[in-house]
């Protein structure tokens, strides 16, 4: 199955690059201008710079980065090959919570040998971006976010076994969440992670464009004769999908710009499909849907202004089913399927295409914001959802499926530049 193994790292020289908390950042695809220029204020160096370049010419201009960075100091590799265990410690709603992985180089597959398993569709732009810049630089900068069985949870606990002294690496980030690093070198310790996975399936929960373009570059490179066997590896966090520590959370949606939207239509048709209970107190939202989710409803929450809502159950889970008889049990199941098929294609007629364009509907993280949007008059109605469960993840990958369009949100987000793997 999964095949691992350590690496020597290259990493910031800290004496020479300045303090780690103002060398990392978010991933690429979650910063702003905006922002990718504060993190540039605080440090030149940030790893902003070869992760996220800007400019005439980016690509090559992160490759020469880098080179310079090699040459002055700024970036070292490790002395000796090691797995890195790495943590985050977060609080979410008053509680403070922690889950700990690996980080380590997994060989390449294609997704047809069911080693590695994808759940989310992809976007061609994206994956010419990150194309381009391994091509120009020939190093991950950001490590992979996938999830292991492990039902007797050894690997957590030779993880924790071996990241009870210092980390290496310590600090806070601006949303508070706490990022820790150690280097394990022991050739034992080493052996004994290495084998846990040779039985593992690996699923990937964030980072399925990096995935493919690891894919795409070890065949460009094949092709081309060039290489030296470490374009078949690619760097990933590997974490058990049972950790308790692990947070997914909901991704909602916002229709806008819909030429004949009618309200009283739409609970019409909804009303085939869905138990419908109006409420009011948006305050509610939250811990109503919860209250849903332990009961095991597909439920979502549909807003169109004010201090009212309608909370939407489904009545029949068969109906789904039969309107997508190629699809497995575990598809058809989740929430998003639910809401995408009966209601955004079905009754809004925003089909596949239009949502991967976004030309009618948009993604928001925070309920909030989803609300907002609609009291702001820049949407028409949002709908509020559950977050999709780790088991439900795992059961869609094992199908050979792949979920809708921004289905999971694994939180906190992997901090990039702690490691990085030149290949």
């Amino acid at each position: 199955m999964a095949e691992i193994k350590p690496f020597k790292a290259l990493r910031f020289n800290t004496e020479k690059a300045g303090s780690i908390e103002e060398l990392v950042c978010p991933p690429y695809d979650i910063i702003s201008e905006e922002q990718r220029q504060t993190y540039l204020q605080k440090n030149e160096n940030n790893i902003i710079r070869l992760e996220l370049p800007k400019g005439e010419h980016p690509y090559e201009e992160a490759g020469e980065t880098l080179r310079k960075f090699k040459k002055k100091g700024i970036l070292k590799n490790d002395e000796f090959e090691a797995v890195y265990i790495y943590e985050e410690e977060f609080t979410v709603g008053g509680d403070t919570r922690s889950f700990k992985g690996c980080i380590v180089r997994v060989k390449i597959e294609e997704f047809s040998k069911g080693v590695i398993l994808p759940h989310e569709e992809t976007l061609s732009k994206a994956k010419e971006d990150r194309f381009n810049l391994m091509k120009a630089t020939n190093c991950n900068f950001s490590q992979i976010y996938s999830l292991f069985n492990d039902e007797k949870h050894t690997v957590t606990a030779i993880l924790d076994k071996h990241s009870t002294g210092q980390p290496i690496h310590e600090l806070t980030d601006g949303e508070g969440v706490t990022h820790r690093l150690w280097a394990v070198t022991d050739k034992n310790a080493i052996e004994s992670i290495c084998k846990e996975f040779a039985d593992k399936k690996l699923y990937i929960a964030d980072g399925h464009h990096r995935y493919e373009t690891a894919l795409n570059y070890r065949n460009y490179c094949h092709e081309n004769g060039i290489g030296n066997g470490a374009e078949d590896y690619v760097m990933m966090m590997l974490v058990d999908m049972e950790h308790p520590g692990l947070l997914v959370l909901p991704t909602h949606r916002i229709v806008r710009d819909l030429a004949d939207f009618d309200f009283e239509a739409v609970m019409k048709k909804c009303a085939e499909y869905f138990d419908i209970e109006p409420l009011c107190g948006t305050d509610t939202i939250e811990s109503v849907l919860e209250e849903k989710y332990r009961e095991g409803k597909k439920t979502f929450v549909f807003y169109t202004g004010s201090d009212s809502y309608q909370l939407l159950t489904l009545k029949d889970k068969t109906v789904i089913s039969d309107l997508l008889p190629d699809k497995s049990e575990s598809y058809c199941g989740l929430d998003v399927t639910v809401l995408h098929t009966l209601v955004l294609e079905s009754i809004f007629g925003i089909d596949a295409e239009n949502m991967a364009k976004q030309i009618n509907l948009s993604y928001v993280k925070h309920f909030e914001d989803a609300l907002n949007a609609v009291i702001d008059g820049k949407a028409q109605c949002a709908f509020i959802l559950n977050p999709t469960r780790v088991s439900e993840i795992r059961d869609v990958a094992a199908a050979g499926e792949k979920m809708p369009q921004k289905s999971t949100y694994f939180y906190p987000k992997l901090i990039t530049g702690l490691v990085m793997n030149e290949m």
